[in-house]
């Protein structure tokens, strides 16, 4: 009786080990993670590009456990003057969050605000003229702002 109880509790719990360990290596986020992540956070117009695609396609980066959350320009006008700045905010937000979540923020900062500049930057490559230059003015006041207060 005793060797039946013992045999059936060290079947019982060998069973719940390998489910458990199986749960938790389903729920880790893949080991190219910091990779991917690095790779939408660059200054280049690809990088952007990439992130934008995923952006609009997170359910097939779900296991990866990114966090899409953005409040744009936070208390800044999203779309200042005219200006379509909120992509560009929202993908700010993406590397801010989930470096910080990494917890590798302060190593990145740099990047991300480059990065931001950068594309406000090609948001006003759209325009001419003196409409370009009030633009380019507008991105350089977010990135200072970004810089110093982000």
């Amino acid at each position: 009786m005793h060797r039946r109880l013992a045999t059936a509790l060290a079947t019982t719990t060998l069973s719940l080990v390998t489910v458990v360990a199986t749960a938790t290596a389903a729920g880790a986020a893949p080991a190219d993670k910091p990779q991917v992540l690095s790779s939408w956070t660059q200054t280049s117009a690809s990088s952007y590009n990439a992130w934008a695609a995923a952006r609009a396609n997170q359910g097939a980066w779900a296991a990866y456990g990114f966090d899409w959350s953005t409040d744009y320009c936070s208390s800044s006008p999203d779309n200042p003057f005219g200006f379509p700045f909120s992509m560009s905010c929202a993908r700010h937000d993406f590397g801010y969050r989930n470096y910080k979540a990494a917890g590798s923020f302060s190593a990145n900062k740099g990047r991300l605000d480059s990065a931001f500049h950068e594309d406000l930057k090609r948001v006003c490559n759209a325009y001419s003229g003196g409409t370009r230059t009030a633009c380019n003015s507008t991105a350089w006041t977010y990135y200072q702002a970004v810089r110093a207060f982000g």
